[in-house]
């Protein structure tokens, strides 16, 4: 009864109806705290029972443009010509005692065959054939296993049976499958270990940091239980979403990296407010959460918005691998802002006093304001100029190599030397020649067969075309294969597509796995500035709507590109050029992956955008109460660098960690984006934004009243 008396007599009680939505929101969870635990509790338990089937149960394809003239090859294929797809395996079986004809490679062939054809995924398998799957020295022969189903399906296939198909080699005949699927299955293996391998290292480094931002060990666990129910949630819902459409198994590696990354940003806002007002300022519990939720709360919840915008429009990609990935770490981003709202404030009034356990001696857990940024909060004030511009020059210089950047789908050096698919594909290029392990795929009507063939067989791009196959339904269509000159990720090899796909007849379609490539890979080009210009718009609006402040709104936006185009040039020296390639373990392509840039700038914009909301909206709070821009710049930087400082912290640590392990990809990912971390909170939210507020004073805030009319009434201040 007691406790009844102390809730309803508090002032937050009292002057409840005077919160905003989020401060209500807040009282309200910890008002019914029993009832929103057992909802958590039954949605991660619930969702839990799904998540250890993540990694089996996702897919690893999808990694194609949607309505593209390879994708419809790929299809006719599949469903014509007994499933020789590009998404067929390839099992490569090589002898080093001589033809496989003698000794005991005509019995293992059979063997691979019949393990082949014992699966029932498998269409046609089809054994060597002289003359065009049967080295001219007799010494290599390639089996080859046709589509039965899809191209996600065909990467479990891959992963199911390639242990077995290695199993049948012997001391003088070697079997290696290859091909798209089995590359991909290889690549997703190899990738596993690396995120596996990159979180060992990552963790220690993030409690590391955490205990020294919080203070406290109890209070540093708080990202990590966001964090733990986000991932647990967002796991299962993934599986579950998977029975009814394909998701890349990208998207729960993704979805991971940003539930730990925002559960640490979330939880650092909300819980170092939340101390400030109950330890620092003497408040009752349930006033803190109020204070904090319509403060810390409304920033979050803005932030989240920011980051879903941001992703939402990798949607806009015709590519279901994108897509996915794109659903998949929204989805997370959902779990943990929804955990962060409601979960976080039920946990913080449970534990009370004890959220300061085990507090680092010199902390002082109830102070806000860091007196150290406030003074450099202070030295930005009077000296502007200098480190506004120093860190213009540097973001420009470093962004300057973006403009000779070049992409294209990952080659087989993504994987690691001992992979069977890199194995094999070598062994079928040195047999064949160089173009053999990109076979490309001509589907054409009958009556355009022997143009077709004469067109392929006089391109300078082809070394060999294989006699015509009718299909096996009887339809009206013959596929044509015909190998190229050069390796099928050399560039060369889209002048000689483009060429075919001019001078081939009409009826005829070019397709086939490396061509697939090419096909994303111009898809990709062609919607990256459709992507960027979304995520630019609709990143301002949000930031409009939130602030109020059309100039500082169109500045934080334009800070957020120079940090991402500043980290796309050091990849640029990187992976392209190969400046520190020893250092980092991997062997450049080239060229930077394709879907790197769309993908990868839209998640550096959404982590960008995060901080920015952080710093504006501390600056539009101080702004609101006293009306004077140093104020609200130097306020801003006291009360958010610290935390601005160790979230960053933590995700420099975690994604520079993905590039000490693994194939290329995850390597580009951790450069990338650790770069693009560094340079953003340390460069631009803690310099160069300031510095803006700076310059722009007053007119920082100026909104014409034409503009407040129409946006919504948002206040961060709290009385």
């Amino acid at each position: 009864m007691a406790q009844t008396v102390s809730m309803t007599s508090d002032p937050a009680r009292r002057d409840s109806e005077s919160h905003g939505p989020l401060g209500r929101l807040g009282l309200w969870v910890i008002d019914h705290r029993k009832l929103v635990g057992l909802v958590w509790v039954l949605l991660v338990v619930g969702l839990g029972v799904f998540a250890p089937a993540v990694e089996k149960n996702l897919s690893g394809a999808g990694w194609q443009a949607d309505g593209s003239e390879s994708v419809a090859v790929r299809d006719l294929a599949q469903g014509h010509f007994g499933g020789n797809a590009s998404h067929a395996i390839q099992v490569g079986v090589h002898s080093t005692d001589g033809p496989l004809a003698q000794g005991e490679g005509r019995a293992v062939i059979d063997d691979v065959v019949a393990l082949l054809r014992s699966d029932p995924r498998l269409a046609d398998v089809v054994p060597p054939v002289p003359g065009a799957t049967v080295s001219p020295d007799g010494e290599t022969a390639v089996v080859l296993a046709g589509a039965g189903v899809d191209t996600n399906e065909m990467v479990r296939v891959a992963t199911d049976i390639k242990e077995g198909l290695h199993g049948l080699s012997t001391e003088t005949v070697q079997v290696n499958p290859t091909g798209s699927s089995l590359l991909w299955s290889d690549f997703n293996e190899a990738n596993l270990e690396a995120m596996l391998t990159s979180e060992l290292y990552s963790w220690p480094v993030t409690l590391a940091i955490l205990v020294l931002a919080f203070g406290a060990l109890v209070a540093a666990g708080l990202p990590l239980l966001l964090t733990l129910a986000g991932l647990i949630a967002s796991a299962g819902s993934l599986v579950l979403i998977n029975e009814l459409m394909p998701v890349s198994i990208w998207a729960m590696n993704f979805a991971m990296m940003f539930a730990l990354a925002l559960g640490i940003d979330y939880a650092l806002f909300v819980v170092a407010r939340y101390r400030a007002a109950r330890f620092g300022h003497g408040a009752s519990a349930e006033s803190a959460i109020a204070e904090t939720m319509d403060t810390a709360g409304k920033a979050v919840l803005l932030s989240g918005a920011t980051v879903l915008v941001s992703l939402s429009a990798v949607m806009l990609v015709p590519s279901p691998a994108f897509r996915s990935m794109a659903g998949g770490i929204m989805l997370s981003v959902v779990f943990v802002l929804a955990a962060t709202l409601t979960l976080l404030p039920v946990v913080l009034v449970a534990l009370g006093d004890r959220i300061n356990t085990f507090a680092l001696p010199w902390m002082r857990v109830g102070e806000h304001r860091s007196p150290l940024f406030a003074r450099w909060g202070a030295h930005l004030w009077r000296r502007p100029m200098i480190w506004g511009l120093g860190s213009t020059v540097l973001l420009l210089a470093l962004a300057a190599p973006i403009l000779g950047l070049k992409t294209g789908m990952p080659s087989i050096k993504v994987l690691p030397e001992d992979a069977s698919a890199r194995i094999g594909y070598g062994l079928v290029q040195d047999a064949f020649g160089d173009g053999a392990p990109g076979m490309l795929q001509i589907v054409a009507a009958r009556d355009d067969v022997d143009a077709a063939s004469s067109t392929l067989a006089g391109d300078p791009g082809i070394s060999a075309v294989l006699p015509p196959q009718p299909s096996a339904d009887g339809s009206d269509l013959t596929l044509i294969q015909a190998m190229p000159t050069v390796d099928p990720s050399s560039p060369e090899l889209a002048d000689t597509v483009d060429r075919l796909r001019a001078d081939l007849p009409a009826s005829a379609l070019v397709g086939g796995a490396a061509v697939e490539n090419l096909d994303l890979t111009d898809q990709l080009q062609r919607s990256t500035p459709l992507v960027i210009g979304v995520v630019l718009a609709l990143g301002f609006l949000l930031l409009l709507i939130a602030l109020q402040a059309p100039l500082i709104s169109l500045l934080g936006t334009l800070a957020s590109l120079l940090s991402t185009a500043a980290a796309f040039g050091v990849a640029r020296l990187v992976f392209q050029d190969g400046h520190g390639a020893g250092l980092l373990g991997f062997e450049s392509q080239g060229f930077l992956d394709a879907w790197a840039p769309v993908f990868f700038f839209a998640m550096i914009f959404a982590i960008a955008m995060d901080y920015t909301v952080f710093l504006l909206a501390s600056a539009k709070e101080h702004w609101e109460k006293s009306g004077d821009p140093r104020e609200a710049m130097v306020g801003a930087v006291a009360h958010s660098g610290r935390v601005i400082f160790a979230a960053g912290g933590v995700m420099v640590a975690v994604f520079f960690t993905f590039a000490l392990s693994g194939p290329l990809p995850p390597k580009e990912m951790g450069v990338i984006l650790g770069v693009a971390v560094l340079l953003d909170t340390f460069l631009v939210r803690l310099v160069l934004l300031p510095v803006m507020l700076r310059a722009t004073g007053r007119a920082a805030w100026a909104a014409p009243s034409w503009l407040r009319r129409v946006l919504p009434d948002i206040s961060f201040a709290h009385d």
